[in-house]
């Protein structure tokens, strides 16, 4: 297959607006990731038992992404009132994030990022190969997007 596709850059831009005592203390920053050319977006209803929506690994196939092509993942939680955890996992670590109603989870690779380790000295640098995405009393909406190369 001869694409016509050809590769972006996604720029991200994260804003900060607060204002203490009469002083402006936010900022913003922004961040180009070059060489996407496979996006995918979809918002999707996460139970109370838990729903996977990320697969990773040295091969893509329907659903899964390639975790060393991987550059970008934003996670929103779109409900008003209910949080979500975060179960990340690789092949033998695992770590869990609450995300509270509103807010958003970003990661900027998902190859060489976890470990479960309490000396930094020591970290072994395990590929995230699963995303789960459990609601805490009900069932919840996320928006995810994958960006990969």
């Amino acid at each position: 297959m001869a694409s016509t596709l050809s590769d972006a850059a996604l720029t991200v831009t994260v804003t900060e607006n607060i204002t203490l005592n009469g002083s402006n203390h936010g900022s913003t920053k922004q961040m180009t990731i070059s060489g996407i050319n496979e996006i995918q977006k979809r918002i999707m209803t996460c139970a109370t038992g838990g729903t996977q929506i990320y697969a990773g690994g040295s091969s893509v196939s329907y659903g899964t992404f390639t975790t060393s092509d991987v550059k970008y993942v934003r996670i929103t939680n779109l409900d008003a009132t209910n949080y979500i955890i975060l179960h990340l996992e690789g092949n033998s670590h695992y770590a869990q994030i609450r995300l509270d109603a509103g807010h958003i989870f970003m990661l900027t690779r998902t190859n060489g990022t976890l470990d479960n380790n309490s000396a930094v000295a020591s970290f072994s640098a395990e590929d995230i190969t699963r995303i789960d995405a459990m609601a805490n009393t009900a069932a919840v909406d996320i928006e995810m997007l994958i960006a990969s190369a």
